[in-house]
């Protein structure tokens, strides 16, 4: 059943570290089925109940799943692997379409902000106790909240959006909730849901956001939470509208015991208004990142939400980190309180090259989406064969699989930096490899 692969361990944690070991070494593959648990303990010469404890601990970390009488198998995506695995490996010469990264050339110099709060902390050092939010940084931040409609609520700071997800998540549910998450959706969100032993719920997406139906579903059947991204979805670009929260907000208001989890990580770069939901249901976050307008190394995000959510998050920092540095906290002020991001531009930027390669596609008989953000998706029948025949022809697109759960298959192509003389050829190059395979006949 295992192949070459043999389980070891006499305690619970050494036999479920063996197997999330060979899952994360790839000898243990997505999909393969695991030994009755009766039968491994025989094998092992333990109890039953070490190797039960073994595989609850696997099922919590989002590396196996049990399905009754048939048995525990891998998860067909483990926790353990990521969809990092996915990642395409660029060779050199090709042009690198795939990292889903922002253009450098329009991200602010860091050297003067961060200078500026150097200075400041050797003038005021920053010492075990201090307030871990800067109090600039907070009124900055909640003077833009209020001016996009996010109602009032408490504030901190986290290492990144993701990081604020996985705090909030963590602060209300439990192994084995279900999350309803956008299908296509960022990928590290659907590798995070499993790894803290929930249960992804997928919602369909159009350009306009989630769909209610699909919402309105994953609800009734039971999702504890949902995460939403209002703005520059990845990897789709969909970009939520007033007539779709409204009908978003009007699901929530029918289970307002949901926790709602909205990510503005396309702020700054994003030229579209934001539409916020919260407020609707009880127990509410809304995070806003600043890695994709001023840099993805500064690890960086505002949180606010309910009472009761904030102060959790802020308990469980206080056990952990602490706080995110200071330093950080008050460059980031000084970058906003300068200017440093001229964020019409940069929007406008990023908004003329999706434009043109969606009008290129399109030209070509190609259906493409991306209403904002970086990124454009692009629906494929053959995955795996349209990224191999663009990477033969030079260009390094993501395969979709890195986003999707049980949506169609599709392509991300990150256009941050595309210039315009690449539209036409890249867009040439999409609509051939989407093409038939020419026949090959052999005498």
């Amino acid at each position: 059943m295992l192949g070459e692969y043999r389980i070891h361990g006499r305690r619970a944690a050494d036999i479920s570290a063996s197997i999330e070991r060979a899952v994360g070494e790839g000898a243990l593959p997505p999909g393969q089925s695991l030994p009755p648990m009766r039968e491994l303990a025989v094998t092992l010469g333990v109890n039953p109940n070490t190797v039960a404890a073994a595989y609850r601990t696997l099922r919590e970390r989002g590396v196996i799943e049990t399905h009754g009488r048939r048995g525990s198998r891998v998860r067909p995506k483990p926790a353990t692997t990521g969809r990092e695995q996915a990642r395409l490996d660029v060779p050199d010469g090709v042009r690198d379409l795939a990292d889903g990264n922002p253009d450098p050339a329009l991200l602010p110099p860091l050297a003067p902000a961060f200078a500026a709060a150097a200075a400041r902390a050797d003038r005021e050092p920053v010492l075990y106790g201090a307030d871990p939010v800067d109090p600039g940084l907070a009124r900055a931040a909640r003077a833009a909240l209020d001016a996009d409609g996010v109602p009032a609520g408490p504030l901190t700071v986290a290492s990144g959006s993701l990081d604020a997800v996985e705090r909030v998540l963590a602060a209300h549910l439990k192994p084995g909730d279900p999350v309803a998450v956008e299908d296509p959706g960022w990928g590290r969100t659907l590798d995070l849901v499993p790894a803290l032993g929930l249960r992804t719920v997928p919602v369909g997406v159009d350009d306009e956001g989630p769909l209610p139906d699909g919402l309105r579903a994953a609800l009734e059947s039971g999702a504890r939470a949902v995460l939403i991204t209002d703005r520059a979805q990845n990897p789709t670009g969909a970009s939520v509208t007033a007539a779709r929260a409204r009908a978003l907000r009007a699901v929530l208001a029918d289970h307002p015991g949901v926790l709602l989890i909205e990510d503005d990580h396309g702020h700054g770069i994003v030229d579209l208004p934001l539409c916020p939901l919260a407020g609707v249901t009880r127990h509410w976050a809304f995070v806003r990142s600043v890695a994709k307008a001023y840099g993805p190394d500064l690890r960086l995000a505002v949180l606010t939400g309910d009472e009761v959510t904030v102060d959790r998050v802020r308990g469980r920092q206080r056990l952990g980190p602490g706080w995110v540095s200071l330093l950080v906290q008050r460059a980031v002020e000084r970058l906003w309180a300068d200017g440093a991001v001229d964020g019409h531009a940069v929007a406008a930027a990023y908004r003329g090259r999706r434009e043109a390669l969606i009008a290129a596609l399109v030209e070509r008989g190609v259906a493409a989406h991306g209403r904002s953000g970086m990124n454009v998706w692009v629906p494929v029948p053959d995955e795996t064969g349209v990224v191999a025949r663009l990477l033969h022809a030079g260009w390094a697109v993501s395969p979709g699989a890195r986003f999707r759960l049980s949506t169609g298959p599709g392509i991300r192509i990150t256009v941050s930096t595309l210039g315009g003389e690449e539209v036409g050829p890249l867009a040439d190059a999409v609509a051939s490899a989407l093409g038939p395979v020419p026949s090959r006949s052999y005498v």
